[in-house]
C-alpha cells in the first residue's frame, strides 16, 4: 500500500456521523473518513450480522471488541477476536463477514 496525498491528522471517532449499511442479515454502522487514497473505517456490527456479498476489496482490519467470523469464498473462514487482524489484497480472496455476538473493527483499505 502506498498512501498519497494524506496530511497528518487526528480522528476523534465519536465525532465522525454514522452511515448505517443492511446485511443478509443484521446490520453495519460505519464511521468513515476518505483520505488520499485510503478509506478508514470504525465499523460496528450488530449482533447477528451476515454480509449481503462476497468482497474483492484489498482490507487491513483489526478487531477490536467482539468476535468475526471471516468466510472466504473458498469455503474456508477464519475466527478473529479482539487484537486480532487480516490482511488482503485486492482481488485475492473474496470474503465475507458475520458475527453472532456483534464486532467492532477498525478497517483501511
Amino acid at each position: 500500500m502506498q498512501i498519497k496525498d494524506v496530511p497528518f491528522g487526528v480522528t476523534d471517532w465519536a465525532q465522525v456521523p454514522k452511515t448505517e449499511h443492511a446485511g443478509e442479515a443484521g446490520v453495519a454502522w460505519w464511521r468513515t473518513l476518505e483520505a488520499g487514497n485510503i478509506r478508514v473505517r470504525m465499523v460496528e456490527y450488530s449482533p447477528g450480522y451476515l454480509a449481503d456479498h462476497w468482497c474483492s476489496k484489498g482490507h487491513v482490519l483489526l478487531v477490536l471488541e467482539g468476535e468475526l467470523v471471516t468466510e472466504l469464498q473458498d469455503g474456508t473462514s477464519h475466527v478473529l477476536r479482539p487484537g486480532q487482524s487480516y490482511q488482503v489484497a485486492d482481488g485475492t480472496a473474496p470474503h465475507r463477514s458475520r458475527t453472532a455476538g456483534g464486532a467492532t473493527l477498525f478497517i483501511v483499505d
